[in-house]
């Protein structure tokens, strides 16, 4: 066997990807890297695009769970969101994100894994008021919601 074959695959992001953005200087701390707030910002984001869809309407975050920072985000870095629905209950959906980066600049730039975390999020109606997600989907559970959600999925 070579070195190649030995080795364990590389990972690979969890999820489709949902966002794709470029990380600018106006959003760095004083060090040169982006704001952890605004990578945050941008998982919301991409998680709230994939909810909604799935919920077929309005929905709100209303919680975070472990957000591990891996490594800094750099001015410049092509910043990737992939999410993926891992729970539906019957209000609400638990959304996993990732952000993964790679180099601009570089063609031949992998891709790294910077954060991860598990974002809530409920569905509501035009009041603000907690409504049912659709039948199919608290009734088709298996795992793979997203195929619930029909055209529009990223």
């Amino acid at each position: 066997m070579t070195d190649k074959e030995t080795q364990a695959p590389a990972e690979e992001p969890a999820g489709r990807l949902i966002l794709r953005t470029l990380a600018m200087p106006e959003n760095t701390n004083p060090q040169g890297d982006m704001f952890g707030g605004w990578i945050l910002g941008q998982m919301d984001l991409g998680g709230a695009i994939l909810a909604r869809e799935l919920a077929r309407g309005r929905v709100v975050t209303v919680a975070i769970d472990k957000m591990s920072f891996i490594a800094p985000v750099n001015v410049g870095d092509i910043v990737c969101c992939y999410g993926r629905c891992v729970h539906v209950g019957h209000t609400s959906l638990k959304i996993h994100l990732e952000i993964w980066v790679k180099k601009l600049e570089d063609a031949n730039a992998v891709r790294r894994k910077v954060t991860e975390a598990g974002f809530t999020y409920v569905a509501i109606d035009d009041d603000g008021k907690k409504r049912l997600l659709p039948e199919s989907l608290r009734n088709g559970w298996d795992g793979t919601a997203e195929r619930a959600a029909g055209p529009g999925i990223c």
